[in-house]
């Protein structure tokens, strides 16, 4: 896809738990996200692009294989890719492009630090995960770098895992400049402990995000399941929520601005070395941070974890400032670089290539976009179990079956934020019933191992 003589290059920024609007290119917070900021007046702003789960090992099952969580294998954390999964650093690198991943994996069914070897399809020489980065420390420094408090007694920026792998980064593009790549750049941050060097680790004491009217829902005719995680805290008067500052948050705004600041570094050796090559960023998923009652992220499809950020620069091919509002999703990115790399497309791949979208925005390459969810491991976030979620969104209509609860209906274009679930009303049957026959035609299509008669068997459906 790139110009004649030109070597292929891509680099992919992912970070962890970063809401999108956490970046002030989205929404104007008061989040220092600069860097980022540029990134997207440089290139293409994505409105509705989500995760295919929201949960960290899932999500990136998705978007690293473009098979969906509930065909791949790792459909709950800790759970690891088939063996007959292929990623796309199989698929590139066996097209001779040289292929990296530096930074957070968590796709080898180990626990949250991974195991530290690098699989099949990235270059070892570059392999670099979290298990490596507790290997690389003390016992003291590996039980200070899993405490925020460590902030407070000031740390370096070198001690943080997200400056360890900027720097294998910069590394990375300075030597192979001249070669057709793939680069991911797989940050932990912003996610707890919210490690973060001076002065981003106090830059935020005393500032509150400022709170959506999702903040205030009291999850009336909301599924029974979110009720009970919310563990009352839905139940509280609005002035009682008024009052309740979030906990721990300032340190996470900090870490927020603090990977923004360590995209900016590796940014500057991608202009300096590889200024042509595709430049992508996302998040694996959101937070709830108190929205709708609920905290962190697990099973439910609200806008707060699902909807991630996604920007994209393209010298020459994307025009900068443009902002595309169809519907996409992370499942659509392994097409997308097979495509830009122009390897054909295996039949497996569950999404399309965004390549048409980057030089139209106006085009549209999905007419909706799917997400699931299957389980926690055990006690993830004090919330574990079995919780088989499936979710339609149209662009405009989200529809949200909750296997073993009730289940969800919001008009995004005149809800934004996700308060009057519409599931029984008569007036939007229609609507509802055709998103639903999309939903039941994509788990038959998609192989769905969880598929059956009870996901069509609703009792809003005649």
């Amino acid at each position: 896809m790139n110009l004649p003589g030109r070597p292929r290059q891509v680099i992919l920024f992912m970070t962890d738990t970063q809401r999108k609007d956490m970046l002030g290119c989205y929404a104007d917070r008061g989040l220092k996200t600069p860097c980022l900021d540029k990134l997207a007046g440089q290139g293409m702003k994505f409105e509705h692009a989500y995760c295919c789960q929201p949960v960290c090992g899932p999500a990136r099952a998705g978007l690293f294989t473009g098979v969906y969580p509930h065909s791949n294998g790792s459909w709950g954390n800790s759970m690891p890719l088939g063996d007959t999964v292929k990623t796309v650093g199989q698929r590139l690198s066996s097209n001779d492009i040289k292929t990296a991943y530096i930074g957070k994996w968590h796709l080898d069914g180990a626990d949250y630090f991974g195991m530290g070897r690098c699989p099949d399809g990235w270059d070892s020489e570059y392999w670099y995960d979290m298990r490596n980065y507790l290997e690389e420390m003390s016992p003291e420094d590996r039980k200070r770098s899993r405490d925020v408090s460590t902030n407070r007694g000031g740390i370096e920026a070198d001690f943080t895992f997200g400056r360890r792998c900027s720097d294998r980064a910069r590394d990375f593009l300075e030597k192979h400049c001249d070669r057709n790549f793939f680069l991911v750049v797989s940050y932990d941050e912003p996610h707890h402990p919210f490690l973060c060097p001076e002065p981003f680790a106090s830059m935020y004491q005393g500032y509150e995000f400022p709170k959506s009217p999702a903040y205030f829902d009291d999850l009336r005719n909301k599924p029974e399941h979110h009720r009970v995680w919310s563990n009352g805290f839905c139940e509280r008067s609005r002035e009682e929520k008024e009052a309740w500052k979030r906990p721990d948050f300032a340190d996470f705004f900090g870490c927020n601005s603090f990977v923004d600041s360590e995209v900016g570094r590796v940014m500057e050796y991608v202009d300096e070395y590889c200024h042509d090559a595709l430049v992508i960023y996302t998040s694996d998923h959101g937070d709830s941070m108190g929205d709708h009652g609920l905290w962190s992220k697990g099973p439910m499809m609200y806008e707060g974890i699902t909807n991630i950020p996604l920007l994209m620069r393209w010298s020459d091919q994307i025009k900068p400032g443009d902002i595309c509002f169809n519907p996409v999703s992370h499942i659509d990115i392994v097409p997308t670089l097979l495509e830009f790399f122009g390897i054909p497309r295996s039949k497996v791949l569950d999404g399309k290539s965004l390549i048409p979208c980057m030089h139209d925005p106006e085009k549209k390459v999905n007419d909706d976009i799917f997400i699931e969810f299957g389980r926690y491991e055990v006690d993830l976030d004090g919330f574990a179990g079995f919780q088989p979620l499936r979710c339609v969104f149209d662009g405009r209509y989200k529809l949200v079956i909750n296997l073993l609860t009730s289940d969800e209906l919001y008009d995004l274009q005149n809800d934004p934020y996700e308060l009057e679930n519409l599931i029984g009303k008569s007036t939007i049957k229609e609507i509802r019933n055709k998103l639903h026959d999309r939903l039941i035609d994509w788990m038959n299509y998609s192989r769905d191992p969880f598929r059956g008669y009870y996901w069509l068997n609703r009792p809003w459906r005649d």
